[in-house]
């Protein structure tokens, strides 16, 4: 099974109709982030999925005034642990442990390794660190989001500060990385919609070191 023919559909729509997307479909593009890999399995990030109409007009305000906020069916927003602290690193390797049945203590080699190393960082490597395991998971979310035939558009373009702010992310220990409309692409106002997917040719890409 391939995606090849879901990533030729999908572009970054820029207007969307207002259509709902099902509760189902939401549920599969949220379980999508939810399974991609990240380092170390620690899924440093939270995801919060908005429909509140009057908090998406003030994330709108926010968000340089692009139109997807406002006519999505859902915002999700994906948020990075500001820091790598011992009690999130420890709740993580206890729920593994849990998980597979493992006698506690089992992966604290490999758990104090790991500790060492984030903790090492300075606080703003470590958001740095986090937040390039959140853009693993918003790719995986934006293709399974094309499998189902469902828009999105990666959004880069907000400010960061003031949406923690508005979302109160500093008292949960969390920044703000991306914002993810989803919805139905509007035919007739997108000005994208019949434009040609433009990517760079294979041979200007990849190279084989044989």
């Amino acid at each position: 099974m391939s995606i090849i023919e879901s990533l030729n559909w999908r572009y970054a729509a820029k207007k969307l109709n207002g259509e709902k997307v099902s509760d189902e479909n939401v549920a599969k593009i949220i379980e999508a982030a939810r399974l991609a890999p990240t380092s170390s399995g620690l899924q440093p990030f939270e995801m919060f999925v908005i429909t509140n109409q009057e908090l998406k007009e003030k994330i709108h305000k926010l968000s340089f005034n692009q139109s997807q906020v406002l006519d999505c069916s859902h915002l999700i927003v994906f948020a990075a642990w500001d820091h790598y602290s011992l009690d999130r690193i420890n709740h993580y390797f206890d729920y593994y442990e849990a998980e597979r049945d493992l006698e506690k203590g089992f992966s604290d080699g490999y758990k104090n390794g790991v500790t060492k190393q984030l903790t090492a960082m300075t606080t703003e490597r470590q958001f740095e660190h986090a937040a390039r395991q959140v853009y693993i998971a918003f790719a995986f979310a934006m293709a399974e989001a094309a499998a189902l035939r469902v828009d999105s558009s990666p959004m880069e373009g907000f400010l960061p500060n003031e949406l923690d702010e508005l979302l109160q992310f500093k008292e949960k220990n969390l920044r703000s990385v991306l914002l993810l409309p989803i919805g139905y692409r509007d035919e007739v106002n997108d000005w994208q919609v019949q434009l040609k997917k433009v990517r760079k040719n294979t041979d200007f890409m990849v190279h084989h070191i044989k």
